[in-house]
């Protein structure tokens, strides 16, 4: 085991029985095609439940529509970057070399993807109970109060809201391209209401900033369109 991957588990105060898990989650893809995407998703997913649960025992007087926005806000990356620098993964996340030169240690995009495999990759590891215990350690020193159902909302839970409102689906969201060399990809998504008959189109560093983007074209055609 290297020393790093030794001081990180000693950080998240989690030992892996399957190390190759761990590792598999600090790599990206322009490292190796044995990247943590996967992990990532899974991580998400689990990330998000982990935080309803907190927020739901914590935030008892909240309605779900306040939960919502608090959880939203909490597993943006933008709230997940500063959490994955504490970890130390800018020490640790393996990058290919174009991406190294182009400071992707230090990208919000990668360390927050990073983040949400580790924790996907402690799910794998010790279970929903390993990796629930991980997600209350990371958020243990936040904040965490009723006040943040007031933050701004992301454009997707804006735009999510809105049409629920209406009784409308929610958006579908579809990666229509990837461009540029694989350290250094811009994603094209479509968000498409099928119920209004409506595409429109975002790009960004990851795939979570172009659907962002993608959500925040298609309110603005929902404003121009002078919808209600």
């Amino acid at each position: 085991m290297s020393a790093g991957l030794a001081a990180l588990q000693q950080r998240l105060q989690y030992t892996f029985a399957d190390l190759s898990l761990l590792t598999q989650a600090i790599t990206h893809r322009s490292f190796s095609a044995d990247h943590n995407e996967r992990l990532e998703f899974l991580g998400d997913s689990v990330l998000g439940l982990c935080v309803a649960d907190l927020l739901y025992n914590r935030l008892s007087a909240l309605p779900e529509g306040d939960l919502s926005r608090v959880r939203a806000g909490l597993v943006r990356q933008e709230a997940l970057h500063p959490l994955a620098v504490k970890l130390g993964l800018p020490d640790v996340i393996r990058l290919g070399e174009g991406e190294l030169r182009s400071g992707g240690q230090k990208r919000p995009s990668i360390l927050a993807d990073a983040l949400e495999a580790v924790i996907g990759a402690a799910y794998l590891d010790g279970g929903f109970v390993a990796a629930q215990a991980l997600v209350n350690r990371l958020y243990a020193t936040l904040d965490i109060n009723p006040a943040m159902a007031a933050m701004g909302k992301d454009p997707k839970t804006e735009l999510q809201e809105w049409l629920q409102a209406r009784r409308m689906k929610v958006p579908g969201y579809k990666v229509v391209a990837t461009l540029g060399a694989a350290h250094k990809q811009t994603f094209e998504v479509d968000c498409e209401i099928p119920d209004l008959k409506l595409i429109a189109r975002g790009q960004g560093g990851s795939r979570r900033a172009a659907e962002q983007a993608a959500a925040t074209a298609m309110l603005q055609t929902l404003k121009v369109k002078g919808l209600p």
